[in-house]
């Protein structure tokens, strides 16, 4: 088998991802977020938690230099050791980079955008501390799984001016997949997979087709909605299969490279 990326939500249960991994080593990359982590240390901290609402409707998280700080110190000071300890634990050989690390991730910082108020009104925000990945340098990914480790990865990103850039892990995920030229993308959530109606677990879709451009499907919203953009973006980068699996089931990687959740393809 070669190089699979398996991208594991803040939400996903860390124990039976990373007993799963056991006799994996050398073979994959694990990428994780930490929303809940950064939603309690932001609350510890006093940060406010605030979003963004593009014009289009599509909502971020509003990283300002304080949160830019709570979302650094939340992924790579309790996310991060808690996945590295479990992996210990299930005997797998891991080391936990950033994509600050030998510049794995690169991205440019969106110096401003457009936001909408409550009250309707526009504005422009420019203490904005994220972007989007422009680049992939996967070098110490390869030498790592080469000496038969699993690297773990979330952001930051390097930015432009070689400041931090807080970047979407489902993307870094897939970027990191069309980088390495890996086999699959497996996206863990807490949810069955991609739902024809968010509300009805039983609405599960076994195949999800993916437009080349323009909007993802409109059943798809919030975290599934940048996951699909995600499943695209690796898609057209050349990885050839990539699924979005429930991350609460026993062996989760296991079930996804059976068949189990969603599996995403181009229209």
């Amino acid at each position: 088998m070669g190089v699979m990326v398996v991208k594991c939500g803040g939400a996903v249960p860390a124990r039976p991802v990373c007993a799963d991994l056991a006799g994996r080593a050398g073979e994959v990359v694990l990428v994780h977020g930490g929303a809940p982590e950064i939603e309690r240390l932001s609350a510890e901290l006093g940060v406010p938690a605030r979003t963004l609402l593009s014009p289009s409707g599509v909502t971020s998280r509003h990283t300002d230099p304080a949160m830019l700080d709570v979302v650094t110190l939340a992924l790579t000071g309790r996310a991060k050791p808690r996945l590295l300890r479990e992996l210990a634990g299930s005997g797998v050989p891991a080391v936990g980079l950033t994509g600050l690390d030998g510049g794995l991730l690169q991205a440019r910082r969106k110096a401003a955008q457009r936001a909408v108020l409550d009250d309707g009104r526009t504005v422009v925000v420019r203490d904005d501390h994220s972007g989007r990945i422009t680049g992939v340098r996967p070098e110490v990914l390869r030498v790592l799984l080469g000496a038969g480790f699993v690297p773990v990865v979330s952001p930051p990103a390097t930015g432009e001016d070689g400041a931090p850039v807080n970047v979407d892990a489902d993307r870094a995920a897939a970027a990191v997949a069309a980088a390495l030229g890996a086999e699959r993308l497996v996206l863990l959530t807490s949810a069955p997979g991609v739902l024809r109606d968010a509300s009805d677990p039983g609405s599960l879709l076994g195949r999800c087709a993916l437009p080349r451009e323009g909007p993802v499907p409109h059943a798809a919203s919030g975290g599934m909605h940048r996951k699909l953009v995600a499943a695209r973006e690796a898609l057209l980068g050349g990885v050839p299969r990539v699924a979005v699996c429930d991350g609460r089931l026993p062996r989760p990687v296991t079930a996804a490279l059976g068949g189990a959740g969603t599996t995403l393809e181009i229209a």
